[in-house]
């Protein structure tokens, strides 16, 4: 058992009891008296843990309201060494998503769980060497801007920015209702209800320009509502479906794509030794580009307005090598 172990389990036993005596603690944990005592202190010094020896009782217990009255909970995070592993892996994880995003609310978690690792340098070290985070096309989104959409997100407030679109180029003053922050392949984007259209629309992040807090309160848009409009169509593409792709892989195309999620409503199966994946879709574009880059080892069998038009982009992309 290690040490961050056993300061989980003192925090167990010391719980809801009178007093633990000293043979207990030295039994339930395995230890020394020495080691044990090492442990207490380093509860009551650096965790701030209120652990005194009951004279009467003949035993330690937390120096806080007697049994049956409030519960005292230990002050700090309480995880297994497993857990705290994971929460700093975690951490890295999110570090390595968007670095600086998150890091002023985070490091005070932190440092909390460095605490009660042991050897916590070399942990740090370990996860940095062992655990790669390989982002692809993620775009930078500036930390203040993101911080300030995900407050208004939580504190339910309208957000106000300028927003500039990537398609045409051109800079619009939005004020939103924002409903939720989702982060899609390496990129964060906000759904929102658009005062000035009065309809749901998505934001990309880092398209969002000097955005600032309104003191109204934002608009409240249902759970089902959201999901219907926002992830009922293909990709971050919003909208009820209006059609379906039927997509026909190679054999060997399909053993990838028959462990892939491309819509929450695919439906997949195997014909005549090929891969047959039908998805609902709205608008196209996302969806053209997924299916451009398996190349020759997919076919658009219907609808014929997707099927022309990916043959369209082939012919394009094909003209460029023969000149």
């Amino acid at each position: 058992m290690d040490r961050t172990e056993r300061f989980y389990k003192i925090k167990n036993l010391l719980h809801g009891v009178s007093a633990v005596p000293t043979a207990t603690l030295l039994q339930e944990l395995e230890v020394s008296r020495a080691t044990l005592h090492r442990d207490l202190e380093y509860l009551r010094d650096r965790m701030d843990t209120p652990i005194v020896y009951d004279q009467v009782r003949h035993g330690y217990r937390l120096d806080g309201p007697a049994p049956g009255e409030a519960r005292h909970e230990l002050p700090g995070l309480w995880f297994s060494s497993r857990e705290a592993h994971a929460l700093l892996t975690f951490h890295h994880f999110l570090e390595n998503l968007e670095p600086g995003l998150l890091t002023a609310h985070i490091e005070p978690l932190k440092e909390r769980i460095q605490a009660l690792l042991e050897s916590k340098d070399r942990t740090l070290k370990e996860i940095n060497r062992r655990i790669r985070i390989l982002p692809q096309a993620a775009r930078h989104t500036e930390p203040a801007y993101f911080q300030l959409a995900a407050h208004a997100l939580l504190a339910r407030s309208r957000l106000s920015f300028h927003y500039h679109g990537r398609a045409r180029g051109d800079i619009t003053e939005r004020t939103v209702s924002p409903q939720r922050l989702v982060h899609y392949r390496d990129n964060w984007y906000l759904d929102a209800w658009d005062h000035g259209k009065r309809a749901l629309r998505t934001f990309a992040v880092e398209r969002i320009r000097e955005p600032r807090l309104r003191d109204e309160r934002a608009k409240d848009i249902s759970e089902e509502r959201l999901d219907r409009y926002f992830t009922e169509s293909y990709g971050i593409f919003s909208g009820r479906p209006k059609r379906k792709a039927v997509l026909r892989f190679s054999l060997e195309r399909a053993r990838w794509v028959a462990d892939e999620t491309w819509h929450p409503q695919q439906q997949g199966r195997i014909e005549n030794g090929r891969y047959l994946l039908e998805i609902p879709y709205s608008d196209d574009r996302e969806l053209v580009l997924d299916i451009l880059k398996h190349g020759p080892d997919v076919e658009v069998l219907r609808p014929k307005s997707l099927r022309q038009k990916v043959l369209n982009q082939l012919l394009r992309a094909a003209s460029q090598y023969q000149r």
